[in-house]
């Protein structure tokens, strides 16, 4: 078995990024990130607001548009409220992300094994599958990137059509910039900048200066494109969302500067070999490669010192430090699986600890999920059973082999335990669906127009299919012209819906929504702002 996974590496790569990042992709209900980029894209598709992004109607420059378009496109070929669809070009990104992953280490060492660990610690990576998974554009932005770092090292490798790599490595750096921003410019591919120049100096020649300098300048004119046409065509807006964005950067969730130095246990599964990885003093003689081995701890290490100096915190941020890190651990990876038996007692406790832990939760699963899930089991018993066999299993087969000393097949049950998880045992999530008022406002049909008081939560706006224009926008309050019309309005509204209204119009109660899936109104996770009641106003 061993044997045909080597073999086969892309293969394998490929089924394995398949089964975790397409397999239910329509599972979870949709969160705030995602609502707003879906929201963006339908309105694309119905308002034709292709560059001139919105939301809910009104301009969301906050974000370029590259994912919003490939949302889109998915959406018109799949359906505009179809999950999957929408998720599915992040998940591809993904999967894209992994295998350019694999083929640059591959580039960088020449190790097919080494450069195989990396490419299934990657997609096993914590942040990695959430990212993957979710509607979100950090995965497109870095995967654009890598994909540019991949030509980029071709061009610093090869003469050969040095000036097509140069010009690829360009483009895709033009499209992580029309994704994010400057985001994985600054978080990905500068540090690689940084850890290449000093550790791979000797191969940066005079004759790299020009076409370097090529590829960037095309990939600025690339990205800074949207941007320049939207700082023209709709300049008042851009600037107001401009300079909200910028005030953020060093108003709105500050950390300190040490808040990124956990940034390991983002890994998940991977915490304590990505940790032990880390420890350069360590593992520096005895990896198979110590200058590849500095490489990427330098590349991880920079990404997540750059990250630091950024007053804005938040943990997704960290998402760039986790491709080289899956460099760097798959070090410790190799090293195990070639040395465990010669190793010391205790270098092998994080190995037991780590893959012991994992083997627990496999073998306590069936009884430990039946207790914690017993009550909401009804209609999941077939995923469930299935789960609880397959994770004992491979909870059994990690015991097995930690117990031989055979760390390889340790390594592979445990892709396997995360397989398992997203492959069967994800439709489990729907147990957490417990809210006893919850009512879809996606039921709502009126032939009224509809428009809201109080900024809508962008889920309420997606799960309503349409816009709901805010009538109090930037402090400016607009009434509607109609004579009769419907109104949302948020709880902590309902005062201000009076005072503008009463006096000439009748106010007609009719429904409140509630989209809160996992809590209900007692509970201390229930987000009053997944509430919305609905009104008919009418003039007297």
């Amino acid at each position: 078995m061993t044997e045909f996974i080597e073999k086969h590496p892309v293969k394998i790569i490929l089924l394995v990024c398949a089964l975790i990042f397409i397999a239910n992709l329509d599972v979870i209900y949709v969160n705030i990130m995602e609502a707003r980029n879906f929201v963006t894209a339908r309105e694309m598709i119905q308002n034709h607001n292709w560059v001139l992004t919105t939301m809910n109607d009104y301009p969301r420059y906050e974000k370029p548009p590259l994912p919003t378009w490939l949302t889109a496109l998915s959406a018109m070929v799949f359906g505009v409220h179809n999950l999957f669809a929408l998720r599915l070009p992040a998940a591809l990104s993904a999967i894209v992300l992994v295998f350019f992953f694999y083929k640059t280490v591959l580039l960088i060492n020449s190790n097919k094994k080494l450069s195989f660990y990396t490419a299934l610690i990657l997609p096993t990576s914590f942040y990695i599958i959430f990212s993957g998974r979710n509607g979100q554009w950090d995965i497109f932005t870095h995967s654009f990137m890598v994909i540019s770092i991949y030509f980029l090292i071709k061009m610093l490798k090869f003469d050969q059509l040095k000036w097509g790599n140069a010009l690829l490595s360009g483009l895709f750096f033009g499209c992580s910039f029309l994704s994010k921003g400057p985001v994985s410019l600054y978080a990905l591919w500068l540090p690689f900048l940084i850890a290449y120049g000093i550790v791979y100096r000797n191969e940066l020649k005079r004759k790299h200066i020009l076409p370097f300098v090529s590829l960037l300048l095309l990939g600025l004119a690339i990205g800074a494109s949207w941007f320049v046409y939207v700082r023209y065509a709709d300049p008042q807006s851009f600037m107001e969302i401009a300079t909200e964005e910028a005030g953020n950067w060093t108003s709105y969730n500050v950390r300190p500067f040490y808040y990124y130095w956990s940034f390991f246990t983002q890994s998940g599964i991977w915490t304590l070999p990505a940790f032990v990885a880390l420890l350069y003093p360590y593992l520096k003689n005895r990896v198979s490669n110590k200058r590849h081995y500095t490489f990427a701890f330098m590349w991880t290490m920079a990404s997540v010192v750059l990250l630091s100096f950024i007053p804005e915190k938040k943990s997704r941020y960290l998402l760039p430090v986790l491709i080289p890190m899956a460099f760097n651990t798959a070090f410790y990876i190799e090293y195990l699986v070639n040395h465990f038996n010669n190793i010391k007692k205790g270098e092998r406790f994080p190995v037991y600890f780590n893959f012991g832990l994992i083997a627990l939760i496999g073998i306590a699963f069936p009884i430990g999920g039946f207790i914690f899930l017993k009550d909401k089991l009804s209609g999941h018993y077939p995923s469930f059973i299935l789960t609880a066999i397959l994770l004992f299993a491979i909870g059994a087969g990690i015991v097995f082999f930690l117990r031989k000393k055979d760390t390889e097949k340790v390594f592979y049950l445990t892709i396997g335990f995360v397989i398992v998880i997203l492959l069967v045992g994800f439709p489990l999530a729907n147990t957490f669906n417990t809210n006893e008022e919850f009512n879809n406002i996606n039921t709502l049909e009126t032939s009224l127009p509809l428009y809201s008081l109080g900024e809508p939560a962008p889920e309420m706006i997606w799960h309503l299919g349409h816009s709901a224009p805010e009538i109090q926008h930037g402090g400016h309050l607009n009434i509607p012209t109609e004579e009769e019309f419907g109104i949302l309005v948020a709880d902590d509204k309902k005062d201000e819906l009076k005072r503008i209204f009463e006096k000439d119009y009748s106010i007609d109660y009719k429904e409140k929504y509630d989209i809160n899936y996992t809590a209900n109104p007692k509970d201390r996770a229930y987000k009053a702002r997944l509430t919305s009641s609905y009104y008919i106003i009418k003039k007297k």
